[in-house]
C-alpha cells in the first residue's frame, strides 16, 4: 500500500537539512563579517589568503580545489585581494600565462591579525551549545562532509591539488 504524502507545510521546510544547513551558513557568515568587519574579508577571502598563505606560488585553479570554491568565482574573490594589495599575482617561470598567487606583505599582515577575530566568530558560531554538544555536532558534520564531498559542484580536491604544487614552480 503506498504511503501517504507528507502535507505541504512551512514546518517541513523548516526541519529539512538542507534548510538548516543553508540557514547555518547564513548565520556564520554574518558573525564571520561582523566580527572580522575592520578587516574587510569574506570567509572565502579568508580561506584563500590562508591557502595562499599555506602554499605560496599556487596557481588559481590549484586555489579553487584546497578551498573547494568554483573556480569561475574564484576569479573575482583573487581580483579583490589583489585590488586591496593583499596579494600578488606572478608569471610562472615555466609557463607564462599561469599567474602563481603569494601573500604581499600587507596580506601577510593582516592574516595574522585577523586571527583573533576569526577565532571569536567560530567561538561565538557554537557558543549556544554545551560543550559536548560542540565536539559531537562538529565531529558529524566532519563526516557529513567528508561522506557528501562528491555530491559538491565543487569536491575537496586539496592532496590532488597540492601534491603537484611543487613541481609547478
Amino acid at each position: 500500500m503506498p504511503s501517504k504524502p507528507s502535507p505541504i507545510t512551512m514546518d517541513a521546510v523548516y526541519t529539512a537539512p538542507g534548510y538548516l544547513f543553508r540557514r547555518m551558513q547564513q548565520i556564520a557568515v554574518s558573525i564571520f563579517v561582523e566580527e572580522c568587519s575592520a578587516f574587510d574579508l569574506t570567509p572565502v577571502q579568508y580561506a584563500a589568503l590562508v591557502a595562499i598563505h599555506t602554499h605560496p606560488g599556487i596557481d588559481a585553479t590549484r586555489l579553487s580545489a584546497v578551498i573547494a570554491f568554483d573556480r569561475s568565482t574564484l576569479g573575482n574573490v583573487i581580483e579583490r585581494l589583489e585590488s586591496k594589495a593583499l596579494i600578488e599575482r606572478k608569471p610562472s617561470r615555466e609557463d607564462k600565462r599561469v599567474k602563481l598567487l603569494y601573500l604581499s606583505k600587507s596580506g601577510a599582515a593582516v592574516l595574522r591579525d585577523i586571527m583573533p577575530s576569526v577565532e571569536r566568530a567560530q567561538v561565538r558560531m557554537l557558543q549556544p551549545l554545551k560543550p559536548a554538544d560542540r565536539k559531537t555536532l562538529l565531529a558529524l558534520l566532519t563526516q557529513l562532509v567528508d561522506l557528501n564531498n562528491e555530491a559538491s559542484r565543487v569536491p575537496l580536491r586539496a592532496e590532488d591539488a597540492l601534491e603537484h604544487l611543487g613541481k609547478a614552480e
